[in-house]
């Protein structure tokens, strides 16, 4: 398995991420998380694999999540819904998403974070 960079190409973040991985010699494979959303097991994996609360893996500032009134309704989900959830729009996940090869998963940037993951 290859490093996976899972992106929304209109995203300055994700963006700035690409331009980051790109300096550091890093290959990667590129998704858009839009046009092909993650998979429930696909998001399950990265989430385990990550140790961060599932909670971490939702996109807080997108339009999708304030519309769906999130901030409330996650509070009394268990994480087999909110990780069906996730897998019904791309747009709900936070990105930009990295999956190394060695299995760490990040999501959002961090200069400093992916980093460390990467071995940089």
């Amino acid at each position: 398995m290859s490093t996976q960079f899972i992106e929304y190409p209109k995203c300055s973040t994700c963006r700035k991420a690409r331009t980051w991985l790109q300096e550091q010699g890093v290959e990667f494979v590129d998704r858009h998380i839009a046009e092909q959303s993650p998979t429930q097991e696909e998001l399950r994996t990265w989430w385990q694999a990550s140790g961060l609360p599932l909670k971490k893996f939702f996109n807080t500032c997108g339009m999708k999540y304030r519309e769906m009134n999130l901030a409330a309704r996650l509070k009394e989900m268990s994480e087999e819904e909110m990780l069906a959830l996730l897998a019904t729009e791309g747009m709900l996940v936070k990105r930009p998403l990295l999956v190394t090869e060695s299995g760490v998963v990040i999501p959002g940037f961090k200069a400093d974070t992916w980093s460390a993951a990467l071995g940089k």
